[in-house]
């Protein structure tokens, strides 16, 4: 019963208290044996299915989003990455970023909502924020004398999801903690940032050229910038309906 014993001892390896099964399991007969280990896979896959269960809220996704039905005409690939790719999680495992920009209403946070929501799915953790509630968030954390936890908190994501940057303009504080949130994932984490502002302009949001000049290196440099160009879909939608036509 190699499985039970390789599962116990590298429990124990973890942990002295489990030592009492390693034990117990080397001089348990082989009925024994499987009956712990069906245990000991039942309590790992009922411990996987209730951290899959709570990621979704500490996700803390606006709304839920998937990508069936998707309309993706208003997307522009960069070389060597495709449609295929967001929907297969491709770019989390080595850690590489995503820039959705581009025109508003064109479905950039819709896609940022469907990827996180599947990163959830595979068991993995994800962070959704907008970016001014992302710096709002920290800034208490450091009042409260709590900011290297809230960054490690922040660092175990698999996924990191900063939404609508340059929609609110940051102030010189702001600007230094979104950046050392981006700079500590760097290679750590996969970051999936929205924006409707080219990159030229990103030195307004940060109050810093140097500074938004880093962020760029970052994210470009382990990352694919993915160009949203048309009418918004909220507007599209509306005028087909006939919203605000005075008939």
């Amino acid at each position: 019963m190699a499985g039970v014993e390789g599962m116990v001892a590298a429990g124990a390896r973890c942990s002295p208290a489990k030592s009492v099964l390693a034990e117990w399991a080397a001089s348990g007969t082989p009925r024994q044996r499987e009956c712990l280990l069906g245990y000991l896979e039942a309590e790992g896959a009922s411990r996987d299915a209730s951290k899959r269960a709570q990621l979704p809220g500490r996700c803390a996704l606006p709304q839920a989003k998937s990508l069936d039905g998707y309309d993706w005409s208003s997307v522009s690939w960069p070389e060597g990455f495709g449609r295929a790719d967001p929907g297969e999680l491709s770019f989390v495992g080595p850690c590489e970023d995503l820039v959705l920009m581009g025109d508003v209403g064109t479905g950039k946070t819709h896609l940022a909502c469907a990827l996180a929501a599947m990163c959830c799915a595979r068991g993995w953790e994800a962070r959704f924020f907008t970016a001014s509630s992302l710096v709002l968030r920290l800034r208490r954390a450091r009042d409260e004398g709590r900011l290297d936890r809230e960054l490690s908190q922040l660092g175990r994501a698999r996924m990191l999801v900063i939404d609508e940057l340059g929609f609110l303009p940051l102030d010189a504080d702001g600007a230094r903690l979104l950046f050392q949130v981006i700079s500590e994932g760097y290679e750590r984490q996969s970051a999936v940032i929205t924006t409707n502002l080219e990159f030229s302009r990103w030195g307004q949001t940060f109050g810093d050229e140097q500074m938004a000049a880093a962020v760029i290196d970052r994210v470009a440099r382990h990352g694919r910038l993915l160009r949203f160009r048309g009418q918004s879909y909220r507007v599209r939608h509306a005028l087909m309906r006939g919203d605000g036509d005075g008939s």
